[in-house]
């Protein structure tokens, strides 16, 4: 866990200029916070917190938020050429209340025997490995996002309440304790109004954080006093030390006023709480953080992935079956857009960012600057990128059957007989996350249909025209014979052909491919996957599929 940062950004001059240009959402996010700056005088470090509630375990949305706030964070040294210092916490709301108790962790029973305890009090229900759930579930997110190379500092409430770094703010709250109820109460319904208070005091009994009105207050010792709910007792204790924590829109204000923090992610569902917080700090006497508000990602049902329920795909799913960058550009893209995450979605992710990757290169300054490369990258995309498509893999896992990576070199160094060793790395990975995708996703979806009728006659006839091809036909060429078979079975004439005259070819004709070939309603440009394949592969599996026995298989 180190906050170190990426290499040396490029800050030539052509650059710097390109980015204060650029119309890209990290820089526009940038120069919101050089405005807030310009218009509060210079201040070092500037401070990027991103936020996670270890009640459950960590997602795709909690990973979300620190790939965002970080290229936030590079778009600022760029665009201050790297001049003021940044730091990026990322802060674990661990002395939190244990309200309920997650669906999809272990040891149910003892976990509700610890109901309203502080997260870091509660014990670990997975193996005893950490001191509590709380550290474990920190644990969780630090190994993650070290293995994504994020430079970050890791923060933990109950540290920082405990060692008394929030001792300061906490008294402010307390002298302002008559305002914060002002901006909150009138947000409450009767019931909660009438027990609210920002502090949360932690029972010396029993270790619950309570949820109890105050009955006396003495700003000039620092105590808060309220009723123990259990046997009726005064009890007065100190706002410091870690003896209280404060309510969760008390606490996210509280925080960025003892911090300092300049800038701040967060979903749509924590608007209101964004502009009560923000109320809250400014009564602390600090300018509140720039913040962000991001559409959340929902599972395939549409509804909200939550750490609690456990529904959507998760990090380790995703990880599976792709690398890490392609979840980096899932979350550069339209970040307050809502996004479906089902596994359809990752194949198209794979591929969008290996074109990106193999575009920028040729790319002129400010389009390179709005590629989510360089964004996903800091700065350093690398050159290197798999010269096959994960969806061509997947195909030709489909026709093979392949469980093994070996199948696939066959045809593919076949194809490429003389890549470059990086490319081959990456072909490498791409390859087995193909073959874990297609058997553990798409194998039990395929369905072939029988080439009855047109389409039938047109399989036989792009057989004789693959038969006479030359055996090391391009891919181009092979796309031209398949394109004069669908023109003259399945004109379009709608549609202009290579010549620029009509008939172009109808859709039918290609979805009849994919369908009977593969199984499929969609697949890969059929040229290349017939010159990846082979021409007498591809024959073989024409012969089949009139034969009738790839439906059957």
């Amino acid at each position: 866990m180190s906050n170190a940062l990426p290499p040396v950004l490029d800050l030539s001059p052509a650059i710097v200029a390109a980015a204060n240009e650029s119309k890209a959402w990290p820089f526009e996010e940038a120069r919101r916070i050089i405005a807030r700056l310009e218009k509060r005088g210079p201040k070092s470090p500037v401070l990027f917190e991103t936020g996670y509630g270890p009640s459950g375990l960590p997602h795709i949305g909690t990973f979300g938020e620190v790939a965002r706030t970080t290229m936030v964070r590079t778009a600022f040294r760029l665009l201050t050429e790297d001049k003021i210092e940044t730091r990026l916490l990322s802060f674990s709301d661990d002395m939190d209340g244990l309200r309920k108790v997650p669906s999809n962790v272990p040891n149910q029973e003892m976990m509700q025997a610890h109901l309203g305890m502080p997260l870091t009090r509660v014990p670990d229900p997975f193996s005893n490995e950490y001191p509590s759930f709380g550290a474990a579930n920190n644990a969780r997110l630090r190994a993650f996002l070290d293995g994504f190379g994020f430079a970050y500092e890791f923060a933990s409430a109950t540290d920082y309440y405990a060692s008394g770094r929030f001792d300061t703010a906490l008294r402010r709250m307390l002298e302002v304790y008559d305002e914060v109820m002002e901006i909150i109460l009138p947000t409450l319904g009767p019931d909660r109004r009438a027990t609210y208070s920002p502090f949360l005091p932690i029972s010396k009994k029993t270790g619950v954080v309570l949820q109890v009105p105050m009955v006396d207050r003495d700003v000039a010792a620092g105590t808060i006093t309220y009723i123990d709910p259990e046997d009726g007792a005064r009890v007065t204790t100190e706002v410091t030390g870690g003896a209280v924590k404060c309510q969760w829109k008390a606490d996210w204000a509280m925080r960025w006023f003892a911090l300092g923090v300049d800038y701040e992610m967060s979903g749509k569902d924590l608007i209101d709480s964004v502009k009560l917080s923000t109320r809250i700090c400014r009564a602390l006497g600090a300018e509140p953080p720039e913040c962000f508000t991001y559409e959340h990602f929902l599972d395939e049902n549409g509804e909200k992935i939550s750490k609690s329920k456990g529904n959507g795909l998760t990090i380790e799913q995703w990880l599976t079956y792709a690398a890490p960058e392609s979840l980096s550009l899932l979350m550069y893209t339209k970040p307050k857009t809502a996004k479906r995450l089902g596994f359809e979605v990752i194949p198209r992710h794979v591929d969008e960012y290996s074109a990106f990757i193999e575009a920028f290169p040729r790319q002129a300054l400010d389009q390179q600057l709005g590629n989510p490369a360089w964004h996903i990258h800091s700065g350093q995309p690398p050159a290197d990128f798999a010269p096959i498509s994960f969806a061509m893999l997947l195909n030709l896992v489909s026709v093979s059957d392949a469980s093994d990576k070996a199948v696939l070199w066959a045809y593919i160094s076949r194809y490429l007989p003389e890549m470059a060793p990086a490319a081959r790395e990456k072909l490498d990975q791409l390859a087995g996350f193909a073959i874990r995708y297609y058997a553990d996703v798409l194998k039990a979806k395929k369905h072939y249909v029988l080439p009855e009728g047109t389409i039938g006659e047109a399989l036989r006839a792009l057989d004789a025209a693959l038969a006479a091809l030359p055996p090391a036909s391009t891919a181009d060429e092979i796309q031209t014979v398949v394109f004069d078979v669908g023109r003259t079975y399945f004109p379009d004439p709608a549609k202009k052909g290579p010549d620029g005259n009509p008939p172009g070819v109808s859709l039918d004709w290609f979805r009849g491919l994919y369908q009977v070939l593969l199984g499929q309603d969609q697949g890969p440009r059929f040229g290349s996957f017939v010159a990846i394949y082979g021409i007498p592969e591809t024959r073989e599996r024409i012969a089949r599929a009139l034969a009738g026995t790839l439906a059957e298989a």
